[in-house]
């Protein structure tokens, strides 16, 4: 972890959090006299699974990738938090270590939130409690819904309905379609999914020669999302 390269008004950007939006200045200038801000490049871990769970982030620019990986080296994909996510809120809560690994998909700064500072402002304000409950029950239905996907469905299934996710957050209108706007290689996408690179290669080129999808400098755009919804249902 470095020290940020871009200069933020803490508070400013604290109010603008959807978490913390509603609070008094007061709380506000409390928090961010204690919060830091941290840059990390492309590829840099900010934490790893077992280490202590002493705060939470919320990303200013860039991206995250939450990952978990086997034994045997192999990766899983969890999650991938966007500008404005939380990550890290588990260990903040219960203070046991980190359950899983997070690193920088790009030039990433964050705002780190210390779990001394943000706990007590939790007992006073039950509102941003209660915002924060929403942010763990939809990451656990997130988790849910991986789980299932990788035990029931095929491999072409999962990775239709991991494309759909990924346009519900990285979504932008294009002339032809809606382009994902996040690049990921075939490695990556795999380790989202759970299955091989080959499997991701096999299948971009079948759906792209189809039409349902398009794929230019590493980005993908969703051509025919009813045939997408199609094979994010079969299942054999």
């Amino acid at each position: 972890m470095t020290t940020v390269r871009i200069a933020f008004d803490k508070e400013l950007v604290l109010s603008g959090h959807f978490l913390l939006k509603h609070l008094e200045k007061p709380e506000l200038q409390r928090l961010a006299a204690s919060a830091r801000l941290a840059y990390f490049r492309p590829g840099a871990v900010i934490f790893q699974k077992g280490d202590p769970g002493d705060s939470m982030m919320a990303v200013i620019r860039g991206r995250v990738k939450i990952c978990s990986h086997s034994t045997d080296g192999k990766e899983l994909v969890l999650n991938i938090i966007n500008k404005g996510g939380l990550f890290g809120e588990i260990a903040l809560l219960d203070g046991e270590p980190r359950t899983a690994d997070a690193v920088a998909l790009e030039e990433t700064d964050l705002l780190v939130l210390d779990r001394s500072k943000f706990v007590p402002l939790l007992n006073e304000r039950p509102a941003v409690a209660l915002q924060l409950i929403t942010v763990l029950c939809k990451r656990l239905r997130q988790t849910s819904e991986h789980l299932e996907d990788t035990l029931f469905l095929e491999a072409s299934s999962r990775f239709a309905r991991a494309l759909m996710r990924l346009a519900e957050v990285f979504g932008k209108p294009a002339p032809n379609g809606l382009k994902l706007d996040i690049k990921l290689s075939q490695q990556q996408l795999g380790c989202l999914v759970g299955v091989s690179r080959e499997s991701i290669n096999k299948l971009l080129g079948e759906w792209q020669r189809n039409g349902v999808i398009a794929v230019e400098s590493g980005r993908i755009t969703l051509l025919d999302r009813n045939a997408l919804e199609e094979i994010a249902e079969a299942n054999g």
